[in-house]
């Protein structure tokens, strides 16, 4: 059983107050500020490890990134992942969750021989929650969202339970299949030094437009049906007011304001 595992670069949220959008294309500028695994990602990756502990698969991990986003996959190989395959191009900058899916789509039909496809149910950057279900739609093949346990009945079906909005349902599926899984799945797996340094020995396979059979134009920022019309960045104001008086002049200022507030 072949298992992919698709992951994103997202920003380190240690940096997030250098984050700034690029006013002409009305994308996110990520030059400069570090990348790590999508959190829900990892919950992907170690599931797929605990799968592989049971049927003895191959473990694959799936980027759409820029260049830069190597330490990202190596974070996976040392994790344990068995193979590393970045999907990477100049044109494919700007994609939306349209373009992404469809070229991961295309990327995963090259890797060919897969049952379990696995996501985060969203991202810490942009929190669409649309990817997993897009693949799954380019694939022609069943969707799960919102994953929190994962069965495996006679080796090859699955009992799946994904939560609702009032509750949860338990779903019998037979492979392939994407799922996309939340942080209630597991807790992923801490990497050893030794792990870590075997990872750097490893090769990520780099896959450009050139790789791929793309029938479709939705590729990049011109290909893709979704854009940011606008964003307007919220200024702090502030203003005080000094109470004059007593102590006891000056809270009972304070509670009328209060009260006059509604705040009880």
């Amino acid at each position: 059983m072949g298992i992919i595992v698709c992951i994103k670069p997202v920003p380190d949220p240690k940096y997030w107050n250098r984050l700034r959008f690029d006013a002409n294309t009305n994308t996110l500028v990520r030059e400069g500020i570090p990348s790590i695994i999508n959190p829900l990602d990892k919950n992907a990756l170690e599931e797929a490890l605990r799968l592989r502990e049971r049927l003895g698969s191959e473990v694959i991990v799936l980027s759409l990134a820029p260049h830069d986003a190597i330490p990202v996959l190596k974070e996976a190989l040392a994790m344990g992942a068995d193979r590393a395959v970045l999907v990477s191009d100049k044109t494919f900058a700007g994609s939306d969750t349209l373009a992404t899916s469809y070229l991961l789509s295309a990327a995963i039909k090259r890797v060919g021989a897969y049952e379990i496809i696995l996501c985060g149910d969203q991202t810490s950057d942009s929190g669409t929650a649309q990817v997993s279900a897009q693949i799954a739609e380019f694939l022609d093949i069943p969707n799960l969202m919102h994953v929190s346990a994962i069965e495996l009945k006679d080796g090859v079906q699955c009992r799946v339970k994904a939560h609702i909005e009032h509750g949860y349902m338990l779903v019998e599926i037979r492979p392939p299949m994407v799922l996309s899984v939340t942080n209630q799945l597991n807790e992923p797996r801490y990497t050893t030094l030794m792990n870590i340094l075997d990872a750097e020995q490893k090769s990520i396979e780099v896959w450009s437009s050139k790789d791929m059979d793309l029938a479709e134009p939705w590729v990049g920022l011109a290909g893709s049906p979704t854009q940011m019309g606008d964003f307007v960045v919220p200024t702090k104001k502030r203003k005080a007011e000094m109470l004059q008086g007593t102590p006891e002049q000056q809270a009972a200022a304070l509670t009328d304001r209060l009260h006059r507030l509604g705040f009880y």
